[in-house]
């Protein structure tokens, strides 16, 4: 199954929470990638009952830095959605994690290191625009 642009809602930044921390050379590039196209292309994937971000942490530190209010985002119910996956990058400091671990460290405002999860989805993101503005 394929996410269409008809699944994407703006979700207030506030309520959305982290599980791992973002590599600072990556969010700079994509900051000023960003601000050049003046919006998001590609929505953030929640957890719809946790607010925890399981894709999209850099487009989240840039939304903070941007000082923007919402974000374009799929929300998915993660621990029982089959068509998201989760698994450890290759040189990631443990060999497994669980879905419960991701939602369990995003709920504890404690951040695994950068590419610790790496979630495998079944279906594509919707190709968005959603201007700057739109997300002030």
């Amino acid at each position: 199954m394929t996410w269409e642009t008809d699944d994407v809602e703006l979700v207030p930044i506030h309520e959305l929470l982290p599980h791992e921390e973002t590599k600072s050379k990556n969010q700079q590039k994509l900051q000023q990638m960003t601000i050049k196209w003046g919006g998001y292309n590609k929505p953030l994937l929640v957890d719809v009952k946790s607010k925890v971000i399981l894709d999209g942490h850099h487009r989240y530190r840039i939304g903070e830095a941007l000082g923007l209010k919402f974000l374009p985002a799929i929300l998915i119910d993660y621990l029982v959605d089959d068509r998201i996956q989760v698994m450890t990058w290759p040189n990631a400091e443990s060999d497994s994690i669980t879905k419960e671990e991701v939602v369990e460290m995003g709920l504890s405002g404690n951040l695994f290191p950068p590419k610790t999860s790496k979630h495998v989805f079944f279906g594509d993101l919707p190709p968005i625009f959603y201007s700057i503005e739109q997300l002030s």
